[in-house]
């Protein structure tokens, strides 16, 4: 099939405004356009930055016969647009059912039905996205290379393992009581999880490294994803080694919990003193990804959540804690200088909990400020950055409450997490706007795939 992408002749019989707001509601919106009319008035050419079949099949607009790429209307634009940050809906909406099921002050209606409500809806969000992913990457393989080489896009790979890791928390949380085959269940997918947790963590710095090479002012705090899915499976790790009902299996994923907090958080303590010379140098990020100074409060939330858990965990398993005098003797007998491990791990994340927390609220001080300086910025996909940080905060700061009987942050949670519905409630309504007329569909590798088409046509009428 010949295509051209600079260039679309359209014949009407009348009236040549009107193909440009055919042009204007139904092809890419990212796409600029100019237009002009020949002396007749009968014909307009419109020079697009998407490329555009010359012998695709017709479509009708008011009695006006145009032709377009199929690939640009429809589901088909959905479907080849759609990039991997979509997944941050699902850690948004996985961190809200964490919440409402959490609350210090919470209500039965609240913790079993409205929690339930949204852990049913992020499963239903996630099998539908996990579908237009595969559907992309089969109907449209080039766009797979495409992705890998643009670093907006690869680099948000690792929402799909974290939008997954909130379904785990929650199948644990609420449905425990099914039977240990769902515990196990669990398990298998927080192990499915951490694979691919970790390939990302390893292989998304290597192409960013190797094969894009983003120059200092294109840095923003997305890169940060790559190693936050690994924070986020070790605290989901602890979530899930506290309810198994084998000790050695308990054990065995506290231990990889541990590793993989370790992992996460010395490669956010690097990205972040990068992005701190980036804002001083260059000051602060362009509007369109201005959202993204929220996303330091992923780990550093998510992590203290997770090393004060473990310890949680830690403890239940130490020998110090054993049940029967007989057994504690055998463990003491065993563990060796050990033996308060388990103490020292609880007392130990507490305190490192209280440090991230802290850290995070100076972020989230930082993040405030930085929108109340630019004050307007567009809507995208990118506004989900709103919820999860900042949920993930909350869920720190909740744990915290419990660790020390504390009322203050009792209310923090209380704030925290209403803050974060109130986000997803108007990040969840205006995304389904932009869905609905076709706006929000935008993905960087596809403008990357149309430039390469662009230089190759020009190279060939050299």
């Amino acid at each position: 099939m010949a295509r051209s992408s600079e260039r679309l002749a359209i014949c009407l019989s009348t009236k040549p405004r009107h193909i440009l707001s055919w042009l204007n509601k139904h092809v890419a919106p990212e796409a600029s356009s100019a237009a002009t009319t020949d002396q007749g008035g009968s014909c307009v050419v419109a020079v697009m930055s998407t490329d555009i079949p010359l012998n695709s099949e017709p479509g009708t607009e008011n009695g006006n016969c145009v032709s377009i790429s199929k690939d640009e209307v429809g589901w088909r634009r959905a479907i080849r647009n759609f990039t991997p940050s979509w997944f941050a809906v699902n850690m948004g909406t996985g961190v809200v059912s964490i919440l409402l099921h959490t609350l210090p002050y919470n209500a039965r209606w609240i913790s079993h039905g409205v929690a339930i409500a949204f852990f049913v809806l992020n499963i239903v969000v996630f099998i539908i996205f996990t579908v237009m992913s595969i559907m992309r990457y089969t109907l449209y393989p080039e766009i797979w290379t495409a992705m890998l080489g643009n670093h907006e896009e690869s680099i948000l790979l690792g929402c799909f393992p974290m939008g997954l890791a909130t379904i785990i928390d929650m199948m644990i949380s609420t449905c425990y009581h099914w039977g240990d085959w769902l515990l196990y269940l669990a398990w298998a997918l927080w192990w499915f999880d951490v694979i691919l947790s970790v390939a990302t963590c390893t292989t998304v710095p290597f192409i960013i490294f190797r094969r894009q090479k983003p120059r200092l002012d294109a840095v923003t705090a997305n890169f940060l994803f790559p190693n936050l899915p690994v924070i986020v499976a070790a605290g989901e790790g602890s979530v899930v080694a506290n309810a198994l009902p084998s000790k050695s299996h308990a054990m065995t994923t506290l231990i990889t919990c541990y590793v993989l907090w370790g992992i996460g958080e010395c490669f956010t303590g690097l990205v972040l003193a990068l992005y701190l010379h980036r804002l001083t140098v260059h000051g602060l990020p362009p509007r369109e990804t201005i959202v993204s100074v929220f996303l330091p409060l992923g780990p550093l939330g998510q992590g203290g959540f997770g090393i004060q858990h473990l310890g949680i965990v830690a403890l239940k398993l130490s020998p110090s804690s054993a049940s029967s005098v007989i057994a504690a003797e055998e463990l003491r007998s065993a563990a060796g200088p050990w033996m308060h491990g388990g103490e020292i791990l609880h007392v130990l994340g507490t305190f490192l909990a209280l440090c991230m927390w802290g850290f995070g609220v100076v972020w989230l001080s930082l993040a405030v400020f930085s929108l109340a300086a630019l004050r307007r910025f567009p809507f995208n996909v990118g506004w989900w950055g709103f919820t999860f940080p900042l949920g993930v905060l909350a869920t720190c700061t909740g744990i915290l409450a419990e660790s020390l009987d504390s009322v203050f942050f009792r209310v923090m949670t209380m704030i925290f997490s209403l803050s974060v519905c109130l986000l997803w409630l108007m990040v969840a309504v205006g995304t389904l706007q932009r869905v609905w007329t076709g706006v929000i569909f935008q993905a960087p590798c596809i403008r990357d795939l149309r430039e390469k088409e662009r230089q190759r046509v020009s190279d060939g009428r050299v």
